[in-house]
């Protein structure tokens, strides 16, 4: 007996147990949340995914798009003085030995003088650490720029000419103007195809700046056949460089017309040389270049069909904003125009490439879903009649009913006032004054009363000849469509004119009392005007032909330009 009970207890535990488990798990269903994807997600979901390759290091991008590089730059090339001697260790004859090893494999004549050797000197004992800086971020351009001057047969070393003119920033800009990674004037950009518009610089983009460098140089040496030369007319003009020549005699080496070129020019080319000395022999100085994590080369280019900003496809892609900015320097708002005349391109890391070609559909549709979130003008006239009552209440549309209000003030002129001032502040005309005061030419004296003659025509708003019955039947016919929201905003427009409450908004009485009250508008009413949304007291001024707005300030009591959508507004002087 006891071990039947035994049995039966152990039974009712174990199936009261199983009750609770699945009790537990039921619950635990109920309580969990569902979790709702954005269309950002649901997006990205679909994705497909490649192997992911080395991303760009943050703080190394601030490096490359730093500016205090580029500014010491310019201050050394108008404070560097090549014939103040510099303290520091190093061999005269040593520094001859390399720079006559430089001239051997170089069309530039390197030749050892006493100012490349105080420029050499300043720059390794002043600037190591900035050289090394420069020297990492060379390892993304200097590949693309040795790639473009072998095409065009021009020297190698002239890549240096980036780094003395930029510090290799692409969206260097200089006091005169000059931008990008060569330092393209605005002009020179223009004759070279660099197109610079509101969204758009090329002068900043790698690629394009540095075929028209390679273009401009050439044409330089085309007129100058030296390439020291070449190097001075591209900091000084090739007319400052033909004025040297001519002024020298005969002379035609840099070395020897120096002394007639402009003060910056004549430390231009001892700064290229002691820049590219510093690079071929930066180990035996001790200056370590950081390695880059990537070169331009591995980096591609996709051409875009709609307009997208940097915010959006860092959401889409996973980018930082300031990646997408460094890789795309050329776009001035972070924003990528679209034009069906001129092609658009988008710079990523190879793998951020595969990673939008693969997915191209589904980001083409978060960036229409996020077009379509954007506010737009709201141009629709609604048929409703109730909504188009309550619409020309506040702003009227005026018929054939208007009245005229003359009145004449006077002005007292007084010392330094002239006619242009006087009719600027009444808001009439110069011809006018002449008019009304029999004034011939301009002269007026201190003391002299001017008669200003203020013609207005009042438009007193009538909405409609029908009768309110017929008003009343045409509701009964319409359908009854309107939203909550929208009979407020009726009953929002009566409430404003005094004759319903928010309560109220489908009372036909009440529609009937704002017409009635409307069709008797007093001359005083008539002058009164309700500020809607995106009204500037200049626009409405515009709308009132005689006022101004200093006449809108002094007779509504305001200070500054604010104005709020509802204000009631005197547009004349009801006093």
């Amino acid at each position: 007996m006891n071990k039947k009970r035994t049995l039966s207890f152990i039974a009712a535990l174990v199936s009261v147990a199983g009750f609770a488990q699945d009790s537990l798990q039921a619950d635990a269903a109920i309580v969990k949340p569902e979790v709702k994807l954005s269309f950002l997600d649901s997006i990205k979901s679909t994705f497909v995914h490649h192997e992911e390759m080395a991303c760009i290091d943050s703080l190394w991008m601030e490096e490359m798009a730093n500016t205090d590089l580029f500014e010491n730059m310019q201050d050394d090339l108008k404070r560097i003085n090549p014939d103040e001697d510099v303290d520091f260790s190093l061999s005269t004859e040593l520094l001859k030995e390399r720079l006559a090893a430089l001239d051997a494999k170089s069309p530039f004549n390197i030749e050892y003088s006493k100012g490349l050797e105080n420029i050499i000197k300043s720059y390794l004992k002043n600037r190591p650490r900035s050289y090394e800086r420069l020297m990492a971020i060379s390892e993304y351009y200097f590949p693309m720029f040795e790639e473009h001057l072998a095409k065009y047969n021009v020297p190698l070393e002239i890549k240096y000419l980036a780094v003395i003119e930029s510090a290799l920033n692409p969206r260097a800009k200089s006091r005169v103007g000059a931008t990008g990674l060569w330092q393209f004037m605005y002009p020179t950009g223009k004759q070279y195809n660099l197109e610079v518009n509101s969204y758009v610089d090329e002068r900043s983009d790698p690629l394009k700046a540095t075929e028209a460098a390679c273009q401009y140089l050439t044409s330089l040496y085309n007129i100058f056949g030296d390439w020291d030369l070449v190097l001075a007319s591209y900091n000084a003009g090739p007319g400052n460089v033909t004025k040297a020549i001519r002024r020298s005699g005969t002379y035609r080496n840099y070395w020897n017309i120096r002394k007639n070129l402009p003060k910056e020019t004549q430390a231009y080319n001892p700064t290229f040389l002691a820049t590219m000395y510093i690079y071929e022999y930066a180990k035996e100085h001790g200056i370590q270049g950081k390695k880059a994590p990537l070169t331009y080369f591995e980096t591609d280019t996709i051409m875009v069909k709609r307009q997208m900003s940097f915010r959006q496809l860092a959401s889409v892609l996973d980018v930082p904003v300031k990646q997408l900015q460094f890789l795309n320097p050329i776009y001035k708002l972070d924003v990528i125009p679209y034009t069906k005349d001129k092609a658009h391109y988008l710079r990523l890391p190879k793998n951020k490439i595969a990673l939008f070609t693969s997915n191209e559909k589904g980001i083409y549709a978060y960036i229409d879903y996020e077009d379509s979130k954007r506010e737009r003008p709201n141009f629709s006239v609604t048929p409703n009649r109730r909504e188009a009552i309550a619409s020309n209440y506040t702003k009227p549309s005026y018929k054939k009913n208007t009245s005229v209000a003359t009145k004449t003030q006077t002005h007292l002129v007084k010392r330094g006032d002239n006619l242009g001032e006087i009719a600027g502040k009444y808001g009439v005309s110069i011809a006018d004054l002449r008019k009304w005061n029999k004034i011939k030419g301009n002269n007026i004296m201190a003391g002299q009363k001017i008669k200003i003659v203020k013609t207005t025509t009042v438009k007193v708003p009538v909405i409609d000849d029908e009768p309110e019955e017929a008003i009343a039947a045409n509701d009964a016919k319409q359908p009854e469509s309107k939203t909550g929201a929208q009979s407020k905003q009726d009953a929002l427009a009566f409430a404003e004119a005094g004759d319903c409450d928010d309560n109220a908004a489908d009372s036909k009485p009440a529609i009937a009392s704002a017409v009635k009250r409307q069709r008797t508008t007093t001359y005083e009413e008539a002058r009164l005007y309700i500020v809607q949304k995106g009204d500037s007291l200049f626009s409405i001024a515009r709308k009132h032909p005689g006022v101004t707005v200093e006449n809108l300030k002094k007779w509504n009591e305001i200070k500054g330009e604010s104005i709020q959508p509802g204000m009631k507004l005197k547009v004349g002087d009801v006093n």
